[in-house]
């Protein structure tokens, strides 16, 4: 058997040299994200392991109203800081659902719909001015968002609404689409872009409009890039912290208005850790809400994943 050329040793010794680095990058990129995790997770133990911590807290209060008053359940409240600590996280967890909601119900349709005009219909001139306009947006800071979003979009939306409260979900939540749509925007056109041009040529030949062809053969053929654009999307705005900060209001109350001023998961870690006692009640409850973002994220993309290979399955005709 002949011995390899020395060229060729060099070369596969080059080829082993970047392939050790990828990996090493790859298992760095998982490390850090271990090691985040377990941090986080440190600081909030003394939620479970110290018996102060366990008494100030309660799990069962943190969920469920903190006290019953005549025969009734108490209002949910968060109130870290007053003379009887009260650290619910039913408020919080209502605000990060409605602003959230509200940015999904804008930008879903908004990135969905420009990516499929993008992808299908537009010029090739215009297609070349959209498409990096529209990916401008996320490289926009999101504290300049919601500047914008303090000064000029609340009173837009007040005066336009009817608002009690200028600043509300429905304001931070059209804020935060701002930063959601170039996420879907760009995903989705990349899904759309990917679909064999064999497709839209057959729907064509049996005499179907374009519009037709967009809808019913191209859109269903990207569905599953679509998907995990939108769900990239969703962990992007239940994520966002500086636009909700500054365009919710940061009242954590209970309401199911949108018009209500809202605080949510996220803003509440940036509002208040800067205050607290290290090592504090405040300060373990505020890592136990990190905690619950990053399982919220694990579990919403498991899903997200087991549902985009469920739906690859069924349309290759395997499952």
């Amino acid at each position: 058997m002949a011995r390899p050329s020395p060229s060729m040793r060099r070369r596969q010794l080059r080829e082993a040299a970047i392939q050790a680095v990828i990996t090493l990058v790859a298992l760095t990129g998982i490390a850090a994200v271990v090691l985040i995790f377990v941090f986080v997770a440190r600081e909030a133990l003394p939620i479970f392991t110290s018996p102060e911590v366990r008494e100030e807290t309660d799990l069962a209060r943190m969920f469920l109203p903190q006290a019953w008053r005549a025969g009734r359940p108490a209002f949910f409240s968060w109130q870290p800081v007053s003379e009887i600590p009260k650290y619910s996280m039913v408020p919080l967890f209502v605000g990060t659902l409605k602003v959230t909601a509200v940015a999904m119900l804008v930008s879903v349709p908004v990135g969905v719909a420009a990516a499929l005009f993008t992808s299908e219909f537009a010029p090739r001139r215009l297609r070349e001015v959209l498409k990096p306009t529209i990916e401008l947006l996320a490289g926009i800071p999101s504290v300049v968002l919601g500047f914008f979003a303090l000064i000029v979009l609340a009173s837009v939306l007040q005066d336009a609404f009817g608002f009690t409260s200028r600043l509300n979900a429905v304001v931070a939540g059209v804020a935060l689409a701002l930063t959601v749509v170039p996420v879907i925007f760009t995903v989705s056109e990349d899904a759309l872009t990917a679909v064999p041009r064999s497709y839209r040529e057959a729907s064509l030949a049996l005499g179907a409009t374009r519009w037709e062809t967009a809808f019913k053969v191209v859109l269903p053929a990207a569905a599953p890039g679509v998907l995990a654009a939108v769900v990239l999307g969703f962990g992007r705005s239940i994520g966002e912290t500086m636009i909700v900060l500054m365009a919710s209001g940061n009242a954590a109350m209970t309401t199911f208005s949108l018009g209500d001023s809202v605080r949510t998961l996220p803003a509440t870690i940036a509002a208040e850790m800067g205050e607290v006692v290290f090592g504090g009640t405040h300060y373990a409850v505020l890592f136990f809400i990190g905690v619950e973002l990053f399982l919220f994220t694990f579990v919403l993309n498991s899903l997200a994943a087991a549902f985009v290979k469920r739906l690859v399955r069924r349309m290759a005709g395997t499952a």
